[in-house]
């Protein structure tokens, strides 16, 4: 396969923070920062971005990196810092939600391309299968932020009934 020892502990290091996200999605419908897999989420996600950089063969994965490591700070940021609560956790969602979908565009194209060693299913990064596997993948970024918002806005109300 021809990964270096950095690409491993980027690989491995990274790879827990897929079942957090989806973990969390699933319970809390975000990823929910002051939970225990919320903080190994953000560690996950640190190392791998960070571990990105020396590895990157392409000015875009860098990018990429920057642009996952910047809102992967924003979002927890905001769960240390909440001046104005409504507003930040939307904020947050969003940004968190970015994350996950930042993180798993390169893992399916990655995965795809290099598995089963030695006859990948994906040769070309412009084959239908990786493109519309990155399709599916942007389609619920754009589906799912909506709907987490929705469900923010819903938590709210209630609990503003609930307290009056």
């Amino acid at each position: 396969m021809g990964i270096s020892p950095i690409g491993w502990l980027h690989t491995l290091g990274s790879l827990p923070a897929i079942p957090l996200a989806v973990y969390m999605l699933v319970k809390h419908g975000r990823i929910a920062t002051q939970t225990k897999a919320g903080r190994a989420y953000f560690w996950f996600m640190l190392l791998g971005v960070l571990t990105v950089y020396p590895i990157a063969h392409q000015p875009v994965s860098s990018i990429v990196a920057t642009i996952t490591l910047m809102f992967l700070l924003v979002g927890y940021g905001i769960a240390l810092w909440r001046p104005a609560k409504r507003l930040w956790t939307y904020l947050q969602t969003i940004s968190l939600s970015i994350t996950v979908f930042l993180l798993m565009v390169p893992t399916v194209s990655e995965s795809l391309r290099r598995l089963p060693v030695g006859d990948p299913l994906v040769t070309d990064l412009k084959d239908p299968l990786l493109l519309g596997v990155q399709g599916a993948l942007f389609l619920a970024l754009i589906v799912g932020i909506p709907l987490q918002v929705r469900a923010l806005y819903k938590q709210r109300v209630n609990r503003d009934q609930v307290a009056r």
